[in-house]
């Protein structure tokens, strides 16, 4: 099959553009290789200090010729999605030393949940706990210890944390180990009523705390497709992950199996083999797209749109939002998960999952097949199914069509045309929007705007019964360098008993949604942002806004000599400076950079950094 020809113009202008820092990066990268253990270039004192508390490993450490895998662990057991991974150093230094390696915890990462932290002042760390995880991750690997690594890590910011710092030690090969997905509750959609309801007072707490506690209710990732389950999904299409491990639940044989075979199959792809496989030429530019189709594809997270682009960035890529709205025009979507429909992330991977998408996607030449996997075959190997046979493990096909065509569908009868995420542009600048959950009678508007500078100012004005008639909600002065760019989740209950009303409604921020936000029109990451002097500090409550998701377009309907000459208002950000830890993040908000570049405040010194 031939590369289709949006595919094909987009990858190529992402390497014609990156030529430069793309080069410099490899160039980098190259000259760190090492075919001998790592751990030899240390001297006697530097080498002792690294196995002194190695136990039964220590004769391998010190004088054996074997691999040495970092561990970079985002455990914690308060949060659910990783509360599995206790005991993976353990199951991962035995299988190690049973392939006649060795492995260490190289260091832990913090892994934040955001559904802990919705609507509270914490969300404001956020996004900047993936630079964060990103720093942590490259000082777990700087002791030049290791010939391999394994990030154990699964949801929003973690994943991406731990891809950007990989990066910057590109030259070794890099595994992400999953624990998968908690086993199905309460239905994503019976919940979502609850909330709705208790937004409309038409629930209890108790009530909605029972919903919510039935929803997510054990270990493992939250079922809805959301950033976290994007995330692996974006592992898989980008050849980091073992074939079909993303939504294998945990505490089973089967998720047991895969992190050995993650850990014998990282010491076969060291420098010290002849099948090596670095992260860094892993994750090319084929792969980035691969990722971007993938994500359209499933309708995934739009916090993606922040994080792919620095994910491109931390391996000397450039990408931006024009290049993921023509891939997502240019691929149909093939998955109904919710928010996107009703099915969860195991109904999907009961349907045929990953692996019939990547397929599908191969055969349409949508994804790029020839990429180097980390499991040491291309694309097509990513799509094998894992299974047991005994205690053995083996990898099907995957099933020839979709088990549930309500679920999981091949290119050639899409849900949709296009896939859900698109570039809107305009007087007001440029931001993302996501379709694939939006009603097509709800993908365009114009209306009215009702300015707020926080989500509370918008709750309180619907509990005080002002948000009367169709409006677009600007709620601004929430971008990167404001506060963060927290998630504006909180929001989706009451705007969405506003549309069920009959209302009109729509989101314009410089802010974030939820990776499970879903029906309501929500125009967001708007850059220029607010705090920046962005057109969206220029609107006026009454200004008429038009949205158009179809067309692109993002509109303030002003007429142009009054626009030209507006002031943009001035955005007190006196309340978001201290607080629940935000006192030491002031550097990272002076730092960062805006939205399309990646809301990254880690590229400082490059052509990537300011706004």
């Amino acid at each position: 099959m031939s590369m289709h020809p949006v595919t094909e113009r987009v990858t190529a202008r992402i390497a014609e553009r990156s030529r430069r820092s793309r080069g410099d990066y490899l160039a980098r990268i190259d000259a760190a290789r090492i075919d001998a253990p790592a751990r030899r270039q240390l001297s006697c004192g530097n080498l002792a200090h690294g196995f002194a508390a190695s136990g039964g490993d220590k004769p391998m450490l010190k004088t054996g010729s074997g691999g040495n895998i970092g561990i970079v662990t985002a455990y914690n057991d308060m949060l659910s999605a990783h509360q599995p991974m206790e005991q993976y150093p353990t199951l991962i230094r035995m299988a190690a030393r049973n392939a006649g390696g060795s492995a260490q915890v190289a260091g832990g990462v913090p892994a934040m949940c955001d559904g802990v932290t919705q609507g509270r002042t914490g969300m404001e760390l956020s996004l900047f706990s993936r630079d964060t995880i990103a720093l942590a991750t490259a000082v777990s690997l700087s002791h030049e210890m290791f010939d391999a690594a394994l990030m154990l890590g699964v949801c929003d910011k973690i994943v991406p944390g731990l891809l950007m710092g990989a990066l910057s030690f590109g030259h070794l090969p890099v595994i992400f180990v999953p624990a998968g997905p908690m086993p199905s509750g309460l239905p994503n959609r019976e919940k979502a009523a609850v909330r709705q309801r208790y937004a409309d007072g038409k629930a209890t707490r108790e009530e909605l705390l029972e919903a919510e506690s039935a929803s997510y209710h054990s270990a493992g990732t939250c079922t809805f497709y959301g950033t976290a389950n994007s995330n692996q999904m974006l592992m898989e299409v980008m050849g980091l992950h073992m074939p079909g491990s993303a939504f294998v639940n945990p505490n089973t044989p089967l998720r047991d199996a895969l992190t050995v075979a993650a850990t014998e199959q990282a010491l076969r792809i060291t420098a010290l083999g002849d099948d090596y496989r670095p992260l860094g030429h892993t994750v090319d530019e084929k792969a980035i797209v691969n990722a971007m189709v993938g994500l359209a594809a499933t309708g995934g997270s739009t916090n993606h749109a922040l994080h792919l682009v620095a994910i491109a960035r931390a391996a000397g890529l450039l990408i931006d939002w024009d290049d993921l709205d023509e891939l997502s025009q240019a691929t149909p979507l093939l998955a109904r998960v919710y928010p996107n429909g009703s099915a969860d992330v195991n109904h999907f991977h009961a349907a045929g999952g990953i692996g019939v998408v990547i397929r599908e996607l191969i055969d349409a030449g949508l994804m790029h097949a020839d990429i180097r996997c980390v499991h040491g075959g291309d694309l097509h190997q990513q799509t094998l199914v894992p299974e047991l046979d005994g205690s053995t493990l083996r990898w099907a096909s995957p099933p020839a069509q979709s088990r549930d065509t309500s679920i999981l569908r091949g290119v050639a009868e899409p849900f949709d045309r296009e896939g859900g995420l698109r570039r809107l542009q305009g007087n007001l600048g440029r931001a993302v929007v996501k379709i694939s959950a939006v009603a097509p009678e709800h993908r365009a508007i114009a209306a009215p705007a009702k300015i707020f500078d926080s989500q509370n100012a918008m709750l309180d004005a619907f509990k005080a019964g002002a948000l009367t008639g169709d409006f677009v909600a600007v709620i601004r002065g929430q971008g990167p360098r404001a506060n963060g760019m927290p998630e504006l989740h909180k929001l989706t209950p009451t705007l969405s008993v506003l549309q069920d009303r009959g209302q009109h409604v729509a989101l314009l921020t410089d802010g974030r949604m939820s990776g499970a936000s879903g029906k309501v029109l929500a125009a967001i990451h708007i850059t220029p942002e607010a705090a920046c002097g962005g057109a969206i500090a220029k609107l006026r409550d009454g200004d008429l806004i038009r949205i158009d998701a179809e067309a692109g377009t993002i509109q303030a309907d002003v007429p142009e000599p009054e626009w030209a000459a507006r002031e943009a208002a001035a955005i007190d950000l006196s309340g978001n400076a201290q607080g629940v830890g935000r006192e030491l993040f002031g550097l990272l908000r002076a730092q960062v950079g805006p939205a399309e570049q990646g809301a990254c405040s880690l590229f400082a010194n490059d052509d990537m950094a300011g706004h």
